[in-house]
């Protein structure tokens, strides 16, 4: 499945996150700096040395081409480039922050993180056959940076964040060869038990002192029926592929203000993840209906 990898460095990334916080160091804290660099580098080296040795060791080196996958999965891995880019974003920009560089440096240097990170990956799809580069990944990289560093711009916060759930789907008990025989390998292959989600603070949409400042309203995006890449065969032919959207309540994991560190990294590391929660579902093929508990 093309996009494993990214979803590994995603969640490598968040075991590590850096806390939304208002208030910075007024100088840099040098060590700080350091110690991002080195951590942020060895998950990087570590995301490549893994790419060149182990998923691209049985492709053969080809020359550079492309690959049009804007279709694929009705466009959900291409969420999750974008979660990944913001996420390292995130991570890289705060991060910084943290350690008392500026918000226009840490913009500069950090902001663009997740784009810079993932061109190179993109770059050796498209040196091996069975991949290639791909325009829309390098749009959803795009935009995943630029959602931390519009709102970064516009507000000084993250009022919008990008998250996901995941629940394995029937698809997957139907299809395992394909979308993965247990819990663990249908995370990353089976697209159709994945949700993503644009989560926003309702206090900052429905300005209210009485609504807690950490509780959110979240849209997401999903699919259905997704048994191949671009479109179902053979015995799959049957199933007819859908999108469905979500409107729910959520949790914003970095604004619960705790003294207690590790359940402060506990929090902060569930920073993309979305808050199974109730939800209202619509889908051109089972038009509105409610979901009791959604993850």
């Amino acid at each position: 499945m093309r996009k494993l990898k990214f979803l590994l460095v995603l969640f490598l990334l968040s075991l590590r996150s850096n806390a939304q916080i208002q208030e910075f160091p007024d100088s840099i804290k040098w060590q700080r700096v350091n110690n991002l660099i080195a951590t942020e580098s060895v998950f990087y080296l570590g995301g490549l040395s893994y790419l060149q040795y182990v998923w691209y060791s049985d492709k053969e080196r080809v020359p550079f081409h492309y690959y049009n996958d804007n279709k694929g999965w009705l466009q959900l891995d291409k969420f999750g480039h974008s979660i990944t880019a913001y996420k390292e974003s995130y991570t890289g920009y705060y991060g910084l922050r943290k350690a008392g560089v500026s918000k226009n440096k840490s913009l500069i240097y950090g902001g663009p993180l997740g784009l810079f990170l993932q061109t190179p990956i993109e770059v050796f799809d498209g040196l091996y056959s069975g991949w290639g580069f791909s325009w829309g990944d390098m749009i959803a990289n795009t935009s995943g940076s630029l959602l931390l560093v519009g709102q970064e711009l516009l507000y000084g916060d993250q009022i919008v964040k990008l998250k996901m759930s995941y629940q394995r789907s029937e698809m997957a008990e139907l299809h395992p060869s394909y979308l993965g025989e247990n819990q663990l390998q249908s995370f990353f292959y089976d697209y159709n038990g994945h949700t993503y989600w644009l989560s926003a603070n309702l206090n900052r949409i429905v300005p209210n002192k009485k609504i807690p400042n950490w509780v959110n309203i979240a849209v997401g995006y999903s699919g259905e029926n997704m048994f191949a890449e671009f479109k179902n065969g053979g015995r799959y032919a049957e199933y007819e592929r859908h999108r469905q959207y979500y409107l729910s309540l959520d949790i914003d994991w970095t604004k619960i203000k705790t003294k207690n560190k590790v359940l402060r990294t506990v929090l902060d590391a569930m920073m993309v993840v979305k808050l199974p929660f109730s939800a209202i579902e619509f889908s051109s093929k089972k038009g509105w209906k409610g979901k009791g508990f959604y993850f």
